[in-house]
């Protein structure tokens, strides 16, 4: 992928909420709750698996910084937080990213299973 061919990178500088050198956390523009960021590689892989374990390290860094961001700012009782690895599993944005997702107690009828219920048909195991 180059790097006129992810949005991500496109994103002005100053719009990222934290960044390190392997790593860069903007707010979403399609956002599921206020405060859903996305973790980014600087480097434009596609997806998650061909990050190296420095990139991992440094994403998961980023992880504990927007928390910290987000407590702060939306107060959120809880957290999804993972990617989406290919077309199959949901993946439209083709440069790896990963979703920090605040959650609120009432957001959902029922949480119970969490990001499970993604699945059409799913119900609860």
């Amino acid at each position: 992928m180059s790097h006129a061919a992810s949005p991500f990178l496109a994103v002005p500088r100053e719009s990222r909420i934290a960044e390190n050198d392997l790593a860069f956390a903007i707010y979403d523009a399609n956002p599921v709750s206020p405060g859903h960021t996305l973790i980014i590689p600087v480097r434009p892989i596609v997806v998650w698996f061909d990050a190296t374990r420095e990139e991992w390290a440094a994403a998961l860094d980023l992880v504990g910084d927007v928390k910290a961001l987000l407590d702060s700012k939306f107060r959120p009782d809880g957290y999804n937080v993972g990617f989406n690895a290919g077309r199959a599993a949901g993946q439209t944005v083709f440069h790896a990213h990963l979703h920090v997702i605040p959650r609120h107690d009432g957001d959902v009828e029922d949480p119970t299973g969490g990001v499970r219920h993604a699945v059409v048909g799913r119900g609860h195991y």
